[in-house]
């Protein structure tokens, strides 16, 4: 369900860069968009969800099935009252934010003016986005992932929809998708109402700010907001930055990133969602071997998977971008300066992962004060990072300076998930289970393998712009599907077999 969200949300940017392009324009639409979804990380999918399902599942496993509903009555209408007035505040305060999230945006040009616009229309998607995420960390509670996973697919027809059919209607045409992230807000919202009913679980949604429950969340959730989200805050501090370089850099970046988010949202979002509510109620029940082997069982499957991912994002950067967004208003200049960053990009994409499971061994505990520590050292170490690349990249004239905020941020993440994964060890919460050292070394072969027929088909894709569609797309997919069955065809002659990936733990 989450690989189909998340291609249908790469036709979705293939349908924007079409009509829209990368410019100063799609730059005003992306800070519109970046501000609500960049609170959503902190309100619903970062700090809100990884404090609710913990407490949820705790509730479940020791209290009654009244308790467990008065609790989500509880936070459904604390929750939903809270998320009111800071939608009202950001409505109204919208030029505020702009400025303060876009600086770049000088106070009375078109792009701060259709900015801030947009950014009216957009926001009320966190209070709507919130409450999805509310319900479906209800569903993810009683195993019912299936639900809250193809969720996003409505966004991104909306979006679609919005770009193709009601842009041409409207005056200027990209406001037309800040309506349709609003209209996507809604219907992923009444989409979950069904499946809360079919669980016996649809809220009754009552204000209880001192309910036990509830301040309970609260408390986990005032250090997370910062701590969870700590990639969410570096892609915003790199808005800041690009809105000072040059015209463009947002674009480019959003391109960039929407196409890392892609193995990042299928597969590492995906994991972390699944093993959450195994972890709280594995810690719940004091059964901390199971605990231990359900991490260990995820963290093997990040690097089998997140390390050719990333591999293929770097090399095969140009002609996945070339084919993805090269038509109409983007051009051959906007996927050399994408493919810099998504480069940069796919260099963190291992932590950025690392980072969305590890963090789960912190929050199942109810412990969110230690990832905070570690989130405002990699914050620090961001911004440090962007100034000195960036800085280097402009002294020194570089064509592509934008790339320099996307490698601080990969950077960041590496250090962030080093220090979630040695703060398990040191805290005796998790040890590497037998069998890593072996690991490494099949991963480690069928990845050069495969790194050296791509790096070799390279010469295949010269040229291959003027070539028509159908032609390229067979290419890819065949560069692609070839350097697949290399990677895991090697990993089984080096011994490696599927039955060595399952676990009880996770069942």
């Amino acid at each position: 369900m989450t690989s189909l969200s998340r291609v249908l949300g790469l036709v979705r940017d293939v349908v924007f860069a079409s009509h829209f392009g990368a410019g100063g324009v799609m730059d005003a639409f992306v800070v519109a968009f970046k501000i609500p979804n960049f609170l959503r990380r902190l309100f619903a999918e970062g700090a809100f969800s990884q404090a609710f399902v913990p407490v949820l599942s705790e509730k479940r496993s020791t209290g009654t099935e009244q308790e467990v509903r008065q609790l989500t009555d509880a936070v459904a209408g604390t929750l939903g009252g809270v998320l009111l007035l800071v939608t009202l505040v950001g409505v109204i305060a919208a030029p505020l934010f702009i400025m303060l999230f876009a600086p770049g945006f000088e106070g009375g040009s078109d792009r701060f003016e259709l900015a801030t616009e947009m950014l009216r229309i957009t926001f009320p998607y966190l209070l709507l986005i919130s409450l999805t995420a509310f319900a479906g960390g209800i569903l993810n509670t009683y195993s019912r992932f299936a639900i809250p996973a193809v969720t996003p697919v409505f966004l991104n027809l909306s979006l679609i929809a919005a770009a193709i059919w009601l842009s041409p209607l409207m005056e200027v045409p990209v406001t037309a998708l800040a309506w349709g992230v609003l209209i996507g807000g809604v219907v992923q919202l009444l989409f979950q109402i069904p499946a809360l009913l079919k669980l016996g679980m649809l809220p009754r949604p009552r204000f209880c700010w001192h309910d036990s429950g509830v301040r309970k969340i609260i408390k986990l959730m005032i250090p997370t907001l910062f701590g969870a989200s700590v990639a969410q805050i570096n892609l915003l501090l790199d808005l800041v930055i690009a809105s000072l370089i040059t015209a463009g850099s947002m674009s480019w970046l959003y391109y960039s990133d929407r196409l890392m988010e892609f193995p990042l949202g299928v597969f590492g979002i995906a994991l972390s969602t699944v093993i959450l509510p195994k972890l709280s109620g594995h810690f719940a029940q004091e059964n901390h071997q199971a605990f231990n082997q359900t991490m260990d069982w995820a963290l093997r499957l990040v690097f089998l998977v997140a390390l050719p991912a990333s591999a293929g994002l770097f090399l095969l950067a140009e002609p996945m971008l070339s084919l993805l967004f090269q038509r109409g208003e983007f051009t051959a200049h906007d996927v050399d300066m994408a493919a810099v960053s998504l480069m940069a990009y796919s260099l963190g994409l291992v932590g950025f992962i690392l980072v969305k499971v590890l963090i789960n061994g912190y929050f199942s505990r109810q412990d969110t004060r230690t990832p905070v520590k570690y989130g405002i050292v990699a914050m620090v170490a961001n911004m440090v990072l962007n100034i000195l690349f960036v800085g280097l990249m402009v002294l020194e004239e570089h064509e592509a300076p934008h790339a320099g905020l996307a490698l601080a941020t990969a950077g960041s993440s590496l250090l962030n998930a080093w220090m979630l994964y040695r703060g398990l060890r040191q805290r005796a919460v998790y040890a590497p289970l037998q069998g890593w050292g072996r690991q490494a070394l099949q991963v480690g072969g069928a990845l050069l393998s495969m790194s050296l027929f791509l790096y070799w088909s390279g010469g295949l894709f010269e040229g291959s712009a003027e070539q028509q569609l159908w032609m390229r797309i067979a290419l890819l997919s065949g560069v692609i599907a070839a350097a697949a069955v290399l990677y895991f065809a090697v990993l089984y002659l080096l011994g490696m077999r599927p039955a060595h990936l399952r676990h009880a733990a996770v069942e």
